[in-house]
């Protein structure tokens, strides 16, 4: 089982990069969206039960997956660095995969603030995240948000194996998918 944990701010190209890399490998892509856009058709994922929702169905699915016959999963995720939660929860993540045999890849993903803004509003994008359709919600949400926390890793503060840091800012999501599947002989 291989995992790879795709992070980085909202709309660095994450799912778009996992999508791509789908395509390339026999990996099954997970983007976080996929459980927060369930969810928030009963409760916003900003409220204790969105968030007690999402993480019950993601972790179940972790587990299921942590322990089948598939080839990998890939997992999208915006990982706040200021937060020790953050930290524990991909650790968390990383034990559970590991402790069944399972290989943990990191991608984190950096892009400057115009790419993301521009990102922010591509079809691929609303299309598969339905909340970010309110374009300026959503980039006050980004604005606010890399306001508020890390989004992204200082130099050498990953200390993981099997991790590679790519500034995608002027790259196709194709181009960062191939460097991710060559990286990691995926």
């Amino acid at each position: 089982m291989k995992f790879v944990h795709i992070f980085g701010p909202q709309a660095v190209g994450k799912m778009t990069v996992g999508q791509e890399l789908t395509k390339i490998t026999d990996m099954k892509l997970f983007h976080n969206h996929m459980t927060i856009d369930l969810v928030n058709h009963f409760f916003d994922y900003s409220t204790k039960e969105g968030k007690r929702l999402v993480n019950l169905f993601r972790q179940e699915i972790f587990e299921e997956v942590s322990k089948s016959n598939l080839y990998g999963m890939i997992f999208t995720y915006v990982w706040m660095f200021d937060m020790e939660s953050d930290w524990d929860y991909v650790k968390q993540l990383s034990q559970l995969f590991e402790s069944r045999g399972g290989t943990v890849y990191y991608v984190e993903l950096e892009a400057d603030l115009e790419a993301r803004l521009e990102r922010n509003k591509t079809p691929n994008r609303l299309e598969h995240k339905p909340k970010k359709r309110d374009i300026e919600w959503s980039e006050n949400d980004l604005k606010r948000t890399m306001e508020k926390h890390r989004l992204n890793s200082f130099e050498g503060e990953i200390k993981f194996q099997n991790y590679i840091k790519i500034n995608n800012t002027n790259l196709s999501a194709e181009d960062v998918a191939k460097i991710v599947k060559e990286s990691f002989h995926l």
